[in-house]
């Protein structure tokens, strides 16, 4: 089974339940260049309680391993869950939307592309940036670092770099865009 089988089948999942989503992490930064081998896949939803429940019903259980009552745990708590396919390995994180300003506006940005012969829902190269930003310094993660450089690198002439530093200021990345930016510049 290809990737793109394991997310046709969870995007399908997530449409049939109503559920919008955006695929994000490590697989978004390969989409805009900055490849690296994980079998982790990120989807940020926005889904309420029945749909939850929906999406995770309508997982077989065969397949799939999922606790329903641990999804809705992580809906009130507005943190994540997880699916293990349990034929391909695959681990899929599922992160509830944050409610506020960064969040709200990544995800109205997100666009619709083509992957891999499948049409789904993908955050820009911008807020890819700006999560891996935050996520670099909840976790102290080189690789976060090491994955925005690439990003920077290769996609330098088509980034909204005020956008990227407006959030860069607003959520207190600033240690982090420094770091990231003169590691890029190093390789020129």
């Amino acid at each position: 089974m290809s990737t793109a089988d394991v997310f046709r089948r969870i995007t399908q999942a997530l449409d049939r339940a109503g559920i919008a989503y955006m695929l994000t992490g490590s697989f978004a930064s390969a989409h805009y260049g900055a490849t690296r081998s994980t079998q982790d896949v990120d989807f940020v939803i926005d889904a309420n309680a029945e749909q939850v429940r929906g999406f995770v019903e309508s997982l077989s259980i065969d397949r799939y391993y999922v606790d329903v009552d641990a999804a809705l745990e992580s809906l009130r708590r507005m943190s994540l869950f997880n699916v293990v396919d349990m034929v391909t390995g695959w681990k899929i994180d599922f992160i509830f939307r944050k409610c506020r300003p960064f969040s709200e506006e990544e995800f109205r940005r997100r666009q619709a592309v083509e992957w891999h012969g499948l049409h789904l829902f993908l955050a820009t190269a911008e807020d890819v940036i700006v999560s891996k930003l935050e996520w670099a310094r909840m976790g102290k993660s080189q690789r976060q670092i090491e994955d925005v450089t690439t990003l920077l690198r290769m996609r330098r002439d088509s980034l909204d770099v005020h956008y990227i530093e407006k959030w860069v200021s607003q959520l207190s990345l600033n240690e982090q865009w420094q770091i990231a930016k003169q590691a890029a510049t190093a390789f020129e």
